[in-house]
């Protein structure tokens, strides 16, 4: 990596993070299509998946007591088979395709985020979990950031926000591991440089994490999600451009 492609990972990685310590999600949604536009997906989605399943192992262990494990246990069977369904077009689809899948997916959130407000908590039923686990399975496999639909089920069966919070990070770190044993069996994750990466990236992920906890409490559900839907709609446009240019 060249220097600025350091300064530039650093960035990104900066301004990820900072928002997942506020929001308790967020991080993979905003860093993997930021990364893609400078570097291959298929090495960008490994690498975040461990910075991803670390952090989650620190905010879930701060947090572990808030974490709603009936909603968990409930979502992680659906995961697993969209885990590999996900994982085996990553490795299949040409780089163009998988470019445009995920900016159109990073769109699609982002006009929800700008869009839809949450007013009052409205309680869905039990069975959304599954549309949502197999969704968000597979695009976690596929693009190392599976957390919209996983979100928006959870933000509807969980009011208290540190609960949320909470909750989402023990989810994204036990899907993590599934997602791990996955890549491992593919060959994403065999090699020194993608660890050596994480472990280099860990103190700017860790000093993020750790600025943007400090920052949760101030900050209301609509100004957190208008927040990321902005970013989220610049970083998916130039998605689309990178993919068809």
């Amino acid at each position: 990596m060249t220097a600025p492609d350091i300064l530039y990972a650093t960035g990104v990685l900066l301004l990820a993070y900072f928002v997942r310590g506020i929001s308790g999600f967020g991080s993979g949604l905003l860093a993997v299509p930021l990364l893609a536009l400078r570097f291959p997906l298929p090495e960008v989605v490994p690498f975040m998946l461990i910075m991803d399943f670390s952090a989650s192992a620190l905010v879930g262990g701060v947090t572990f007591k808030h974490v709603a494990w009936s909603e968990i246990r409930r979502l992680l069977p659906l995961s697993l088979i969209g885990v590999v369904v996900g994982t085996s077009l990553l490795v299949s689809l040409p780089p163009s395709i998988l470019l445009t899948l995920l900016g159109i997916f990073v769109l699609a959130f982002a006009l929800r985020s700008l869009l839809v407000h949450p007013g009052k908590f409205q309680p869905v039923s039990t069975a959304w979990a599954y549309p949502a686990a197999l969704t968000g399975g597979a695009v976690g496999g596929l693009f190392g950031t599976g957390g919209p639909p996983y979100v928006i089920y959870l933000s509807h069966r969980i009011e208290d926000k540190s609960a949320l919070r909470a909750t989402l990070s023990g989810l994204f770190f036990l899907e993590g591991l599934i997602r791990i044993a996955t890549f491992l069996i593919v060959g994403l994750l065999h090699g020194s440089a993608v660890w050596l990466n994480g472990l280099m990236a860990a103190p700017i992920v860790f000093a993020a994490l750790y600025a943007g906890s400090h920052v949760h409490a101030r900050l209301s559900n609509t100004q957190m999600t208008t927040l990321i839907g902005l970013l989220l709609l610049v970083s998916s446009a130039s998605l689309l451009i990178k993919a068809w240019l």
